[in-house]
């Protein structure tokens, strides 16, 4: 193979890569807002499932726990703001616990929904199941501790997976109803009753031990 040869197959590699990279780039042009649609359309079934009666839920602002991007909102009906949606994150024992909180006006809530975790099968992975995530229904800030011994007022951990419990309930859902609070300047006093506080706003992460 002498030296011409070699330079041919040279500029017939070149095209090829110069071809592929201009249809990939095409494709993603075409795709791209195909995907961001189809994103932005689930993440809005995502937050009226949190508040179903609401005929208008708005963004009020982002926060970054665990140094990840997150969201919070209000909803509203009829013009009136009926209860709040934040989304926060929990460090848990394999993984980081994406999930969305509702709330009522006085801070009660109304709904847990995990988005994403990676928690171990078969013990983790349990805060997905209804019995965990029903506790929190109508609990306050100052319910939002988990007990490994049976109990109503707070939270019951998992059988064997008291950090992922605790991922979820005292970092993920705690720090989002604290960023609530704070963000409308209210705060829960430990009888539960609401006060006005000027507070400045600091991300959390729960201390997770077995």
């Amino acid at each position: 193979m002498n030296s011409k040869d070699i330079f041919k197959i040279t500029i017939n590699l070149l095209l090829v890569y110069v071809a592929g990279g201009l249809l990939l780039a095409a494709l993603y042009a075409k795709t791209s807002p195909i995907i961001f649609k189809a994103n932005l359309k689930e993440k809005e079934e995502a937050l009226q499932k949190m508040i179903p009666d609401a005929d208008k839920i708005e963004k009020m602002g982002d926060w970054h726990p665990h140094e990840k991007h997150c969201e919070y909102y209000k909803a509203q009906k009829g013009g009136e703001i009926i209860g709040y949606i934040v989304q926060s994150m929990g460090k848990g024992y394999s993984s980081y616990i994406d999930l969305l909180v509702s709330v009522d006006k006085d801070m009660k809530i109304q709904k847990v929904e995990i988005l994403k975790q990676a928690e171990t099968p078969g013990l983790g992975d349990e805060i997905m199941s209804k019995p965990f995530i029903e506790q929190f229904r109508g609990k306050e800030f100052s319910r939002l501790k988990v007990m490994k011994t049976e109990t109503t007022e707070y939270i019951q951990a998992i059988t064997g997976a008291t950090i992922s419990s605790r991922a979820v309930t005292e970092d993920a859902v705690k720090n989002g109803l604290k960023l609530l609070q704070e963000k409308l300047n209210m705060t829960a006093t430990p009888s539960g009753s609401k006060e006005d506080k000027q507070s400045q706003l600091k991300g959390g992460n729960a201390d997770g031990k077995h």
